[in-house]
């Protein structure tokens, strides 16, 4: 018996280590992304209030400013530039004697607790069980990510009040003790935005309904409070304004994500647009609720409190883009049963709610019915729409599993494989794909542009010089060939225009068409590829970041014909086209010669005839020679492009491994070959 308790201490002791080294490794990570949350926090302040005045805390200034409205004698709302109930006017109010200066300053860093207060409330009122890695790491990540968000920012920017009755609703729910002290601080959010009452049949149908009548009785004390203090004000905004309809900017404002403003937006006026927002709100409302009382009930009511203030997104006259972060609360929801499936919805989320809409969308026109409300879009999906997944489900915990090949060992002992990078078997979700595949393009287009200062003009000189660099290399090189080529080119008019739609046309549709395909059809093979054209991407802005060239066509003494955007004006600061979209600029190394070389060698490798290869590498060759003959690059810059190439697939295969049909062959191959004789021989 003393052996056996001996024999179990090592690894006893082992088990221990290993669960103190993960322990370890969770709060230098916790840590870690504290320091990242503390240095948004410093950003932002620093946004603020280095910002001069006049420019920032708008909204403050206009309300308590040395001319605001709360200082002007009459209604607070003549103006209507005022925005809030009556009661917080009247909270406001004492404010108006701080001075000015100090009360920025006191605005910015108590919003700044005030949201560090939001994220820990949230974290911790994430459905149980919660795992320990999550527990650990929820608060930091909870407070960054609304540091990062729009509402937030925009919050700070402007000086608004909108986080607090978040922070009220989430204090009432999670923190509170007592259905009385819970539905007081609710019915006091209430009393801030008055559509937050949506909260009181929350309560009720959960079995709170003392908190609910709390909530009813503390925002009508609150209110005939105020309309005690300020009648005519009240007056002015109850019946007047119907509850602040028309209060603040235009209704059909981009920035008013409710559905009032969208149905403004799309052309609807008058009685009929009145009856359809009354209609539409009720139903969303009544769906809202129903999907929030089942989420209450299954225990997820950071969840349910999440779908109840997407539904008063909704059905508020007015939704200012300050008002929207409860759309970031459903991001704890989970939806799909497939692990692949999972990140979907809180990758959207966090994009839609921390990005710009032109990161997300292009700008094409049939697109602005999206773009322009695609925060009420998200909100109306959180809702009504997205299928959350019950804690009862066998999904909510254990989703599918998605198929990997098997592990392989790194080419080099010292660089290890990327777990996130692994080789995946099954078709990954194509909308969590064409999401990260736009963020990443308009992220690189944003890059690409700032390359020489954010504006085509600001390298100019520089880019000049290297572009006589580039040339005087080529002439010792003899590859010199631009000039020749182009003039011959341009002397044959169905040669010029072919050479003029190659370079348009294919440059976006061929790699499109690859990574479709690929994904249809070899999603084995889809991964390895996009991993290596996104290396290849990223390599390539350092190179627009630290060599700003400029191309033939904007050489202004080489005389090269500029065969697709016309005649350059050399005499302009910004001579040259399409400068607002992209940076001239950008030419070292070609993406254009890259994107088709990549196209060309994974046609090559998976294509299964010769003749499909063939044609493949054919389209590197094409558009080798419409970049030259067009004017818009140097030999050299194709150069550069198939460096960048090689130097993505070769840090794909370093970091991932062999390709997985590979693997899989292997595995496949290994398993049917008969056992070494010495294995056959019993022992």
């Amino acid at each position: 018996m003393a052996n056996a308790e001996h024999s179990r201490r090592p690894a006893e002791v082992l088990g221990a280590t290993a669960v103190g080294g993960t322990q370890a490794r969770l709060r230098a990570v916790r840590l870690v992304l504290w320091l990242v949350a503390a240095v948004l926090a410093v950003r932002q302040v620093t946004v603020v209030l280095t910002t001069p005045r006049g420019e920032r805390l708008t909204d403050l200034e206009t309300w308590v400013g040395p001319q605001g409205v709360l200082h002007v004698s009459g209604s607070l709302y003549d103006s209507t530039r005022f925005t809030g109930t009556p009661f917080g006017g009247l909270v406001l109010k004492p404010l108006t004697r701080s001075a000015e200066q100090a009360l920025g300053w006191g605005w910015t860093f108590g919003s700044l607790l005030l949201v560090v207060a939001l994220g820990l409330v949230a974290a911790r009122a994430l459905p149980q069980p919660v795992g320990r890695r999550t527990a650990l790491l929820a608060a930091p990540v909870a407070v960054s990510l609304l540091m990062l968000s729009l509402p937030v920012r925009n919050a700070l920017w402007l000086g608004q009040t909108s986080i607090i009755p978040v922070l009220l609703v989430l204090l009432g729910c999670f923190v509170a003790h007592g259905q009385r002290v819970s539905g007081a601080l609710i019915g006091l959010a209430a009393a801030f935005q008055p559509t937050l009452l949506l909260f009181a049949p929350l309560l009720w149908f959960t079995g709170r309904r003392h908190a609910a009548l709390s909530t009813g009785v503390t925002f009508a004390a609150l209110t005939g409070l105020a309309w005690a203090a300020m009648p005519r004000d009240s007056y002015t905004y109850w019946v007047h304004h119907m509850a602040g309809v028309g209060l603040g900017g235009p209704a059909d404002d981009l920035a008013n994500q409710s559905l009032h403003g969208a149905l403004l937006r799309l052309g609807l006026h008058g009685p009929l647009e009145i009856g359809l927002f009354l209609l539409l709100a009720a139903a969303v409302a009544v769906l809202a609720l129903r999907r929030a009382v089942r989420c209450a009930r299954d225990g997820q009511l950071l969840l349910a409190v999440g779908i109840t203030g997407c539904a008063v997104i909704a059905v508020s006259p007015t939704a200012w883009q300050h008002q929207l972060l409860w759309v970031l609360l459903t991001v704890v929801g989970r939806a799909g049963r497939r692990a692949s499936d999972r990140p979907v919805w809180p990758v959207a989320v966090v994009l839609v709610m921390t990005l710009p809409v032109r990161m997300l969308l292009p700008d094409m026109a049939f697109l602005y019915p999206v773009r322009d409300n695609i925060v009420l879009l998200a909100a109306l999906a959180a809702a009504t729409g997205v299928p959350f997944l019950t804690r009862t489900s066998p999904y909510y915990r254990s989703p599918v599993p998605t198929r990997y090949a098997d592990p392989v060992p790194a080419r080099f002992h010292w660089v290890p494989l990327l777990p996130f990078l692994r080789r995946v078997l099954t078709r990954p979700n194509l909308l969590l794909e064409l999401l990260l595949i736009r963020v990443t393009y308009a992220a690189y287009a944003k890059v690409r542009l700032a390359a020489t200062g954010g504006s085509i003009s600001a390298g100019r000189a520089r880019a000049e010089e290297h572009g006589q660099q580039i040339l005087d290399l080529e002439r010792f090189l003899h590859l010199d060939i631009e000039y020749a080529v182009n003039h011959a080119v341009v002397k044959i008019g169905w040669l010029r225009e072919f050479f003029d739609f190659y370079y348009t046309s294919f440059h976006f549709a061929v790699p499109l068409t690859v990574l479709g395909l690929l994904y249809w059809r070899r999603p084995v093979d889809y991964r390895w590829a996009r991993t290596s054209l996104g290396f290849a991407t990223l390599l390539a802005l350092v190179g627009f970041w630290l060599y700003p060239l400029a191309p033939p066509r904007l050489m202004p003494t080489l005389g090269i014909i500029d065969t697709v955007h016309g005649v350059q004006d050399f005499t302009k600061p910004d001579y040259g086209t399409l400068t607002a979209l992209t940076n001239q600029y950008a030419a070292m190394p070609s993406l254009h010669f890259g994107w088709s070389l990549w196209c060309g060698v994974v046609i090559a490798i998976v294509a299964p005839r010769m003749w499909m290869k063939a044609l493949g590498l054919l389209h590197p060759l094409f558009t080798c020679a419409a970049i030259v003959a067009t004017g818009n690059h140097w030999i050299l810059d194709a150069a550069g492009g198939a460096v960048v190439v090689g130097a993505g697939l070769a840090l794909t295969c370093l970091l991932q491994g062999p390709r997985a049909r590979t693997v899989t062959a292997a595995a496949e191959v290994s398993s049917e070959r008969p056992a070494p004789e010495k294995d056959r021989t019993p022992s």
